[in-house]
C-alpha cells in the first residue's frame, strides 16, 4: 500500500509541475496524463488509473512540493472537469469538524449484529448504521427511505461522481426532498469536494425539489456526528450538527430522555 500512495504521489506531482505556473490558482489536466507521466517517469500504471485521482481527492494529502505551492489560507483540491478531465483549483481551506462541545444525544440501537459483524469497512458501516436507526429521520424530522447507495453518475460539467447514498424524504405537508449522504470515518475530513457534487447532482437531476445535503461521521466512542451542509460561493456551511449514540435500550437515560425535551 505504501509503494502505491509513493506511485501515485510521484504521478500527481508531475502532472501538476507540468501545468502549474507561479500565481495560477486554477487548470485542468486529463486522465491520459496519468499514462503520459507513468511512461515518463517509468513507473508500473495503476491497474485503476480513476484510483489515482480519487485517493487525492478524497483519502490522501497532496505531495510536499504540490502543498508547499499554496498560498496563506488556501490549499489545492482536485475538481472533476467533464468525462476523465480534471481541474485542479486553489481554493479557501474549508474543513467540516465535528464540535467537541456538542451534546450527545443516546438512541436506541436498532442494528442488527449480523451487520455489525459483516460490514466491510468504516464507511459501509456508518451507512447501514444510520440507515437501520432511521437516524436521518431523527436528523431532519422527515419521514426518509434509502433510493440507492454508492450510486455512480454523471453530472454536467463534472462528469462521473459517486455518491455514498441517497434518500428521498416527505415532510408533513408533502414535500418531497431529495438527501444525498456522504460517510466518513474518524480520520477523513469533510471537504468541499464531495459537498458541491452532491448539490450540483440534485439540482440537475431533481430540478424543482430541495436538497438537503447530509454527512455522517464516526467520532470517538461510536458517537456518529450528522451535519446539514450547504454551499455559500466557495465555502461549505453547516446547517445543523447533531452527535448520535446508539445503546441498548435497557442502558437509557430517563432522566436525560426527559431534559432532551
Amino acid at each position: 500500500m505504501a509503494k502505491a500512495r509513493n506511485r501515485y504521489q510521484a504521478l500527481i506531482e508531475k502532472i501538476f509541475f507540468d501545468h502549474w505556473r507561479e500565481g495560477e490558482t486554477a487548470f485542468e489536466f486529463d486522465r491520459q496524463e496519468i499514462k503520459d507521466a507513468a511512461a515518463e517517469l517509468d513507473i508500473p500504471l495503476p491497474d485503476n488509473l480513476g484510483d489515482v485521482i480519487y485517493s487525492f481527492r478524497f483519502r490522501t494529502d497532496l505531495p510536499e512540493r504540490v502543498a508547499a505551492t499554496q498560498t496563506p489560507g488556501r490549499e489545492w483540491v482536485i475538481e472533476l472537469a467533464g468525462r476523465a478531465r480534471y481541474r485542479f483549483s486553489l481554493v479557501k481551506i474549508n474543513r467540516v469538524l465535528p464540535r467537541e462541545d456538542l451534546v450527545t444525544i443516546a438512541i436506541p440501537d436498532a442494528t442488527p449484529e449480523l451487520i455489525r459483524a459483516y460490514a466491510l469497512d468504516d464507511e459501509q458501516a456508518l451507512l447501514a448504521i444510520v440507515r437501520y436507526n432511521r437516524l436521518i429521520d431523527t436528523f431532519l424530522g422527515l419521514t426518509t427511505y434509502s433510493l440507492q447507495n454508492h450510486l455512480r453518475t454523471t453530472v454536467k460539467g463534472m462528469g462521473q461522481i459517486e455518491i455514498d447514498e441517497l434518500y428521498v424524504g416527505l415532510d408533513k405537508r408533502g414535500c418531497h426532498y431529495v438527501i444525498p449522504v456522504q460517510a466518513k470515518g474518524g480520520k477523513d475530513q469533510i471537504g468541499i469536494v464531495q459537498v458541491a457534487q452532491d448539490v450540483r447532482y440534485v439540482e440537475q437531476k431533481f430540478p424543482g425539489m430541495r436538497c438537503r445535503a447530509i454527512a455522517a461521521q464516526f467520532m470517538s466512542d461510536q458517537v456518529i456526528a450528522l451535519f446539514e451542509l450547504t454551499l455559500q460561493g466557495d465555502e461549505i456551511k453547516v446547517v445543523e450538527e447533531r452527535h448520535y449514540r446508539l445503546v441498548p435500550a435497557k442502558q437509557l437515560d430517563n432522566d436525560a430522555i426527559r431534559d432532551y425535551r
